[in-house]
């Protein structure tokens, strides 16, 4: 990520930047950080994980959603976007807002090298503090590697890896289970 300018914006003021702009940026905290595109790892990655959870989760109370949808972190001033978010329930969107998401239920972040860090530390910590978020997934487009975390208790959450193309993750707040080869079919590793 890089910081589109220095000047601290107000939420509204970043809304209606963003709404005009042509690609993506983040909000943090007055900061508005510009998002780069993805490589065909990253986009096969997450195209892979939410078909298989649309489709899994088709006639259910749940809704997938895919990279252009934003959320609000009320708690630590942020509007971010994630790679993969389900709701469950009734969508509940920002006063005043139809484009802005408050209720995910599990969030995927697919990993880059340059939000590695941040999306594993800082977002992570920032996403804790959304009263329905249950389990976050850490998919890296680089090496068969998921990171898994659920919430047990509030301030509690278990963690499991996986990275072999065998392995099954089972999500634990919905009946959910796809395989480390499905999440990476057509995924190319660079030797």
């Amino acid at each position: 990520m890089q910081i589109q300018q220095q000047k601290n914006y107000t939420p509204t003021e970043y809304l209606n930047f963003e709404i005009n702009s042509q690609q993506r940026q983040e909000y943090i905290n007055g900061e508005i950080i510009s998002i780069t595109g993805g490589t065909p790892n990253h986009n096969q990655i997450s195209l892979n994980f939410s078909a298989a959870l649309n489709f899994s989760l088709k006639n259910q109370s749940y809704r997938v959603f895919v990279a252009d949808q934003r959320l609000w972190i009320p708690n630590k001033s942020i509007y971010t976007y994630h790679d993969v978010m389900v709701t469950s329930g009734e969508l509940q969107l920002q006063t005043g807002r139809k484009d802005t998401i408050l209720n995910p239920l599990i969030i995927a972040e697919v990993l880059s090298k340059s939000t590695r860090n941040y999306d594993k530390d800082e977002k992570f910590a920032a996403y804790r503090t959304i009263p329905t978020f249950q389990e976050y997934l850490l998919i890296d487009q680089y090496t068969m590697q998921v990171e898994q975390y659920y919430k047990t208790a509030q301030k509690q959450w278990i963690f499991s890896e996986y990275n072999e193309a065998s392995e099954t993750i089972s999500l634990n707040s919905i009946s959910f289970q796809i395989t480390m080869a499905d999440i990476y079919n057509k995924v190319e590793f660079e030797a």
